[in-house]
């Protein structure tokens, strides 16, 4: 097995079959009708709502991870909560949660405080509440620090991650779902947001990239390093130009990989495709073959 058929086979493993893609869609389409019957009054199961995230800007790896679900609220309820004292976002999502909990009974206000979780056997749910913003943004919440809004610009991020997917001939999107596997697999403490952003950022000056999977062995291997570099850094979001800290908890993750790219690639350019194989599943698990 060659490098090229290496990583087609990879890419093939990474995508999500048709019973996950339509278990996800049942997923999403019943957690939107849900709150339209509560905050529109209609048994639609797709207004209001948009599929942002790995799902909306299709990265979505195998196996399914969450469907981050982006929901409009009416304008309406955005003049009744500010009429509220104390953290006015965190009693948003409370209400919510307590809306959801009528049709889901486990449901949960998340972690990072700007979602509620519908966790669903497979996988769960986040949902974002948000409300219409300036020019086509949207206003979604943060309950931490006592509680504000922030604006968030799904379409910029999707036309940012479309411009270097057609400069790249489909790479970017193809690298952002084998680096997702990496962080899932090795349990890499480094958001997939932050390694969409990285990603389009190393594409745009990596020589090779829009080159066929023949290259991806070296793509792997200079973006992970490229990556390292980038520890403490920050990122921009497309759109609202937000500053997003990279942290640098990951490191000693990429530093790892590092290594095992490296082998990797000297083995693939002996031909020594089994011991390839066996480095690059250090990496990233039994979905890409030893040979």
């Amino acid at each position: 097995m060659n490098v090229g058929e290496r990583f087609d086979a990879f890419l093939e493993n990474l995508k999500i079959t048709n019973e996950q893609g339509q278990d996800g869609k049942t997923k999403y389409k019943g957690v939107t009708g849900s709150l339209n019957r509560n905050y529109y009054g209609t048994q639609s199961d797709t207004l209001n709502s948009k599929l942002v995230g790995s799902w909306g800007k299709l990265t979505r790896v195998r196996p399914p991870r969450d469907i981050d679900l982006l929901y409009v609220l009416p304008y309406s309820v955005y003049t009744r909560f500010q009429t509220r004292f104390g953290n006015k976002q965190s009693q948003l999502l409370q209400e919510v949660k307590n809306v959801l909990l009528g049709t889901y009974n486990n449901t949960d206000v998340g972690g990072d405080r700007q979602v509620v979780l519908v966790p669903f056997a497979s996988y769960k749910v986040e949902v974002v509440p948000a409300f219409n913003g300036a020019n086509g943004q949207y206003v979604i919440c943060d309950t931490n620090g006592g509680g504000r809004y922030k604006s968030f610009d799904p379409v910029a991020e999707v036309a940012n991650l479309d411009s270097s997917d057609k400069k790249t001939n489909g790479n970017t999107r193809r690298l952002i779902r084998m680096m997702k596997c990496w962080q899932g697999y090795c349990n890499v403490p480094l958001k997939s947001f932050h390694i969409e952003l990285l990603a389009i950022e190393f594409l745009n000056g990596f020589q090779y990239a829009a080159n066929s999977t023949v290259y991806f062995d070296w793509m792997v291997r200079d973006f992970v390093k490229f990556l390292m570099g980038k520890a403490g850094g920050y990122v921009f979001a497309p759109g609202t130009n937000e500053l997003l800290w990279l942290g640098s908890d990951w490191k000693t993750k990429s530093e790892s990989a590092l290594g095992r790219a490296e082998k990797a690639c000297e083995n693939e350019s002996q031909h020594w495709g089994y011991l390839a194989g066996e480095e690059w599943q250090k990496i990233f698990g039994t979905q890409i073959p030893t040979g």
